[in-house]
Order: structure tokens, then C-alpha cells, then sequence
């Protein structure tokens, strides 16, 4: 359906809000051609790929799914267990394959594959051995599916976005990391949760590193439109910094906490990353707090660092960042988080 002029521009002089709202990133391209057929590819079948495809799949995203794995044997239980389920679920072609060449025609592709970090390991160390798996994996995957949108969701993913950008080839808008999606979520619960309201009537980004350089935006939290830091100054109620450090503590610590207790991460980032592939395929062009090539934003600059920046997500894929405000204290949590990144790329042999 065509668009009326009205939906884009406000005023008698036709100020177009969409183009001074968002911000494109550095490197975009412009949309693919649009197939008939969705087909995703997910790349590593653990516990975090198959919670996110076992999601796609109730939620009807796509009509064919790609499960690609080394483990032959548990590659084909899983896809047997998901095909079993066909009676009950939206219908897709379900399929699974240790080659690459299986995910020929994706329109998206979510890297979930990694190593794991052994006890005692540096943080560099698993860099090192994961930049070794991407080098064997991105290529194949951008060579089979040229227009696809790569999604990574592999840790530490910030780091790993940027490497899966390098060696695929792609335009930055093409290559996205889950990054603070669910982090975001989990800020919202809890603020929901002191409140005691729906976590989908806050508005509350985390930004930044997916890990501890992470910046919380307060200034910018809202309840129903209420901006909350500026109601309790209007109604002289007190509030104690501590308290909403001691929230975002919380945030950074929530994944280790659940880790702790079942042994890994899983439902969560499944629906994070399911929500992120609706807005894609689907061309929702709703905004999420995911990775991206953020040079230029917000004082960023000294390399090409990928962090989380509320984005506009659709069928090209990052279509813009927006223009939200922060604090000068914000701003410089953020360019200090982007350095933090940069400064373990730096010792990437890449």
C-alpha cells in the first residue's frame, strides 16, 4: 500500500520526521528483493538455537527452517523432534545439515554457534578461538546466501558482530548482533517489577557493551509517556542513585544468575531473538536496542566499534539509529563502553 504524505511529513512545509528521527549507520545498503518464500538458517543447534528456532517455529515467522550443526547425530534429533511437532505447529519445511550449502537462499541467518570459555581462560583467549571458528563459518554462509541479513547471537557478541561484518563482506546494515535486546527486557521487568505494572508499558534501553560496560538510560525511561526521572523531581520524591545502580547491577548479573541455577541461558534469548526476526522479515521497522556498527554516534570514533544503539529494525535491516537523547554522563559511559570494545579488537588477528 502506498503511503500517504501525511504518514511521513508534519506541518504545512512537509518536515519529514522519519529522515530527523533516525539516523542511517555508516556502510548501509538498500533493500533486498523481496522472495515469496521466508527461510531462516540457524547456525549451531544448543540449547540458544534451538530455543530460538523452537520459537520462530510456534510463532509462524517463516515457511522454512535451516538448522546447521557439526554434531551430525544431535543435528538430526533435534530436527526430527521439531518435525514431529509438525501436527501442532504453523506449516514449514523443517530441515538440518552439517553443510553449509544448506542455507542456499536465507533471508536470515542467526549465528549461535561458539565456543565455550574454559575454566580459567582469558576473555582474548576465547576471542582468539572463536574468530578461528567464524573464519571457517561466516564466509561459506555469506557466499550461500548473498542478500540475507546475518544476525550473531554468539558471545562475546559485540566483538563477534564486528568480525562476522569483516568477513562476510557485507554492508553494516546487513550484519546485526543480538546485543543489549534481552538485556533491555530484563531492565524493563524489573523496573516494571518496583512498579508493579506490565513490563510492555515501560520504555528502557540498556545500550552498549552486551556485558559489564553497559549503560543504562535512565534520562530517557518512560511509564505510559511519563518520563520517570523528571515526574519524581516535579513531585519532590527522593530517589537515591544506589538504588539505580543497584537495578542495572541486577541486568548485568541476571544471565549469570540463571546460568547458576539450570546450567545455561535459553528461553529468553529465544524470544529476544524471535522478536528481532518479525521485525526483520516482516518489516515491522520497530525499534530494538541491538548491535551495530556505531561509529559516528554519540562522540564514538577511533575504529569501527559494534554496540548496542536503539536501532529501527526491517527488511534491509538496520534501517536507522535513533536520535535519543543522553546525558552527558551517559554519552561518556557509552564512548568509554565502545573502547572497552575496541581495545580487545585491536588484539584480533583480523
Amino acid at each position: 500500500m502506498q503511503k500517504t504524505a501525511s504518514s511521513s511529513t508534519l506541518g504545512p512545509d512537509g518536515l519529514n520526521i522519519a529522515q530527523s528521527f533516525f539516523k542511517p549507520i555508516q556502510g548501509s545498503s538498500p533493500p533486498p528483493p523481496i522472495s515469496r518464500n521466508t527461510k531462516i538458517s540457524v547456525i549451531g543447534v544448543g540449547n540458544v538455537g534451538m530455543a530460538i528456532a523452537q520459537t520462530i517455529l510456534t510463532q509462524g515467522l517463516v515457511d522454512e527452517i535451516s538448522l546447521v550443526d557439526v554434531n551430525a547425530d544431535k543435528l538430526r534429533g533435534e530436527m526430527l523432534d521439531l518435525q514431529h511437532a509438525a501436527a501442532f505447529l504453523p506449516r514449514t519445511k523443517i530441515s538440518a545439515s552439517v553443510d553449509y550449502s544448506s542455507t542456499v537462499g536465507s533471508d536470515l541467518v542467526i549465528v549461535t554457534a561458539g565456543a565455550r570459555q574454559i575454566s580459567g581462560e582469558s576473555r582474548l583467549n576465547l576471542l582468539q578461538r572463536n574468530l578461528s571458528l567464524f573464519k571457517k563459518m561466516i564466509p561459506p554462509l555469506a557466499q550461500a546466501s548473498p542478500e540475507s541479513i546475518l544476525l550473531v547471537v554468539s558471545n562475546p557478541v559485540d566483538v563477534l558482530t564486528y568480525v562476522a561484518w569483516k568477513l562476510s563482506g557485507f554492508p553494516s546494515n546487513r550484519v546485526i548482533g543480538s546485543g543489549t535486546n534481552l538485556d533491555s527486557s530484563r531492565f524493563r521487568f524489573l523496573i516494571a517489577d518496583h512498579l508493579d505494572l506490565n513490563a510492555q508499558d515501560v520504555q528502557a534501553y540498556i545500550v552498549g557493551e552486551h556485558g559489564d560496560s553497559s549503560v543504562a538510560l535512565w534520562s530517557s525511561i518512560s511509564v505510559g509517556g511519563v518520563p520517570i526521572l523528571s515526574f519524581l523531581e516535579r513531585q519532590q520524591i527522593a530517589y537515591e542513585k544506589h538504588m539505580l545502580e543497584k537495578i542495572h547491577k541486577e541486568v548485568v548479573q541476571g544471565a549469570y544468575e540463571v546460568i547458576k541455577l539450570k546450567g545455561y541461558t535459553s528461553w529468553a534469548i529465544g524470544y529476544s531473538v524471535a522478536s528481532l526476526a518479525r521485525s526483520i522479515l516482516r518489516d515491522q521497522r520497530s525499534i530494538h536496542p541491538v548491535s551495530v556498527l556505531a561509529k559516528g554516534f554519540h562522540g564514538i570514533d577511533g575504529g569501527d566499534a559494534f554496540l548496542s544503539l536503539p536501532a529501527q529494525l526491517g527488511r534491509s535491516g538496520v534501517l536507522g539509529v535513533t536520535n535519543v537523547h543522553l546525558t552527558e554522563d551517559e554519552a561518556k559511559q557509552l564512548r568509554e563502553s565502545a573502547k572497552t570494545i575496541l581495545d580487545l579488537q585491536s588484539q584480533l588477528e583480523i
